[in-house]
């Protein structure tokens, strides 16, 4: 398969559909961000590397950083994380504290924000330096140790953060935070301001196609079966309230973030990652979502 010559007619198809989103625009710093921006990279597991426009072009991670975080917590938690976050799709948008008060403060998911906030807070409790550690984990698995947090984006989000404020604050009086609400912001805002191109994202999600291995320096960051607890989460969880779509239209695992990031991979094969800035009513990057319904189309390959 000529992955190279299918992303390339697929970016000059869609690079048309600009305009038709938004960019996040809750978050100030994101807010500045040029919208006519559009990369795709593909990473294999025989070693192969594919891209086309701004794939090399670093930018905020977003809510993509909840399946690093949750990798870490899960390869030292194991199932005892299941006890403080749920596995079920939420049905709402990823910052209501409607469904969290009605569940007695135990989220739906950890790929909602109240969920990845529980994963953040119990990798606080494992790592003195969780900052330090977040970091390390991401430069290790996609082999770049050339990765930061962009702290303007940090900080930008961490002003405006009195809605994640709430919902820590809310799971707290529920007995479900660890920590002080205010360092978990902290931490959470960082991670979700790494700043990493699609081809460092696509290599990072390698060892989830190549189940919990990582190819590039053959490290087992998770079990196999963890590896497909995570990948069947990202699946029904991993792109707010459109997951069902998503999974109708591209049948991968994946997550999306609010920079305008979407990653996916197929089991056994490769990773995928598309960015393009301008936001779809879900908060899912409207070009990415739909340049991997016609990925997964063109090849004739998905996980169905």
């Amino acid at each position: 398969m000529d992955y190279g010559k299918v992303i390339q007619n697929i970016y000059e198809d869609l690079k048309s559909c600009w305009g038709k989103g938004k960019v996040a625009d809750y978050i100030p710093a994101l807010a500045k961000v040029d919208p006519r921006q559009y990369g795709i990279a593909i990473e294999t597991l025989d070693g192969q590397s594919f891209q086309v426009g701004d794939a090399e072009v670093c930018f905020s991670i977003q809510s993509i950083s909840k399946v690093f975080s949750l990798a870490m917590v899960t390869r030292h938690m194991g199932d005892q994380i299941w006890k403080y976050v749920g596995r079920e799709p939420s049905g709402n948008p990823f910052n209501s504290l409607v469904q969290l008060e009605y569940e007695q403060g135990i989220p739906r998911n950890p790929f909602i924000n109240a969920g990845a906030l529980v994963v953040t807070d119990r990798l606080m409790t494992l790592y003195d330096h969780p900052k330090d550690a977040i970091l390390e984990f991401v430069r290790s698995i996609c082999g770049n140790d050339d990765i930061y947090y962009d702290k303007n984006i940090a900080r930008s989000e961490r002003t405006h953060a009195d809605r994640n404020m709430a919902l820590g604050y809310l799971m707290k009086s529920f007995g479900n935070m660890e920590n002080d609400i205010e360092a978990v912001i902290d931490v959470y805002c960082h991670q979700c301001a790494i700043a990493m191109s699609c081809r460092d994202l696509s290599k990072a999600f390698l060892f989830l196609a190549n189940h919990g291995l990582n190819p590039i320096n053959q490290e087992q960051i998770l079990s196999v079966s963890q590896a497909k607890r995570l990948g069947a989460l990202m699946l029904t969880c991993g792109f707010y309230d459109e997951s069902g779509d998503f999974a109708f239209r591209a049948g991968l695992p994946g997550k999306s973030g609010v920079g305008g990031g979407v990653a996916a991979y197929i089991p056994g094969n490769l990773a995928i990652t598309v960015w393009s800035p301008e936001l779809n009513r879900h908060g899912n990057s409207y070009i990415g979502m739909e340049t991997l319904e016609h990925f997964t189309t063109d090849i004739s390959n998905s996980i169905f």
